[in-house]
């Protein structure tokens, strides 16, 4: 196999990405050198950072994406060619060479998964980063602590889903959530344990969240930025903390909240803190020991939104930015 069919960057989107701003290609497969792996992929995950890699620069935890040139980003597949004897043909493995069909990589960058603890698609999302995303943005960087009330934007997609149920079995006294639709708010409602889901799209977000935790807020896990994130601020209780995770509202056409509500972190004393989810590393075995536990109590709800074929994901990529998902988002690359 000489090639394979890949997503590529077709140009720099402008302040809201449309599928169109990505193309179908081929890419060239290297021959495998020592050490390395020739991987069928079966899913890949659609990530709301993948659309800030598009931009032009560089961030300062990954590195972004070239005009003509693949992306990449999660997926998980099976080991058809190798040169690793620590991953035999045959092996289910995770890695970072996703938005293709195929990919060579190094056995060092692959992980292998247990199908006997977790399906496969549960190792892109519960059991994966976006799992792991939620679990480290709640515990080590939130503090959380049982008998807390515990906000969560943008709580119907991947990893909102996931903060919003760890907090519930973990001890929470209330989880709030916010989500965009109907079905959204009813499935948090109904599956996921959520004590109450403000309908952003049909609510007024700023009325109903006082409501809601009139005592306020002891810690706000932010996957939205903007308008929501200043709701949440003013609605901290005294020495509060806000786990910031993500701000999809950077990537849309709302205007967004000044500044000026950042007076709020000097009255309520909140602290705020943003991470990227690599600096937990160490954590990783404690978070697949507790969410395969999780799991198979049936005590969490591991939902995905999959997109057939890979002439799909520029699609479901669009549609997860604007929140068509229910919980993950993943592309079937193959069976």
């Amino acid at each position: 196999m000489k090639q394979t069919t890949a997503v590529l960057l077709a140009r720099r989107p402008g302040r809201s990405f449309v599928a169109s701003d990505l193309s179908i290609g081929t890419i060239d497969l290297p021959e495998l050198q020592a050490e390395q792996l020739l991987v069928r992929n079966q899913y890949m995950s659609l990530d709301p950072s993948t659309r800030g890699r598009m931009d032009p620069g560089e961030k300062q935890y990954t590195t972004n994406f070239d005009i003509g040139g693949p992306l990449d980003g999660s997926a998980i597949g099976v080991v058809e060619q190798s040169t690793s004897a620590a991953f035999p043909v045959g092996t289910t493995v995770r890695h970072r060479m996703g938005w293709r069909e195929y990919a060579v990589l190094d056995a060092a960058t692959a992980t292998a998964c247990d199908l006997t603890k977790a399906p496969a698609q549960s190792w892109l999302a519960s059991m994966g980063q976006t799992g792991f995303t939620a679990y480290c943005g709640l515990l080590p960087v939130g503090g959380f602590a049982a008998g807390q009330t515990v906000l969560v934007t943008g709580a119907g997609g991947a990893v909102g889903s996931m903060a919003g149920q760890f907090a519930r079995i973990l001890g929470a006294e209330r989880v709030i959530g916010s989500a965009g639709g109907a079905e959204k708010c009813a499935w948090l409602l109904d599956d996921c344990g959520f004590d109450a889901v403000i309908n952003y799209r049909d609510a007024d977000f700023g009325s109903e969240l006082p409501a809601l935790a009139p005592q306020g807020l002891d810690l706000f896990f932010d996957n939205v930025g903007g308008w929501q994130l200043a709701h949440g601020l003013n609605n901290m209780k005294i020495h509060g903390t806000i786990a910031m995770c993500g701000a999809v509202s950077n990537f849309g056409t709302q205007e967004q909240p000044s500044t000026a509500v950042l007076i709020e972190t000097v009255l309520r004393r909140v602290t705020i803190k943003g991470f990227i989810v690599r600096d937990f590393e160490h954590l990783r075995p404690e978070f697949e020991a507790n969410v395969a536990s999780w799991l198979a109590s049936g005590q969490l709800i591991d939902r995905a939104t999959v997109f057939e074929g890979i002439a799909n994901a520029p699609s479901g990529l669009e549609g997860l930015l604007n929140g068509v998902n229910l919980g993950k988002a993943l592309v079937r690359l193959s069976d």
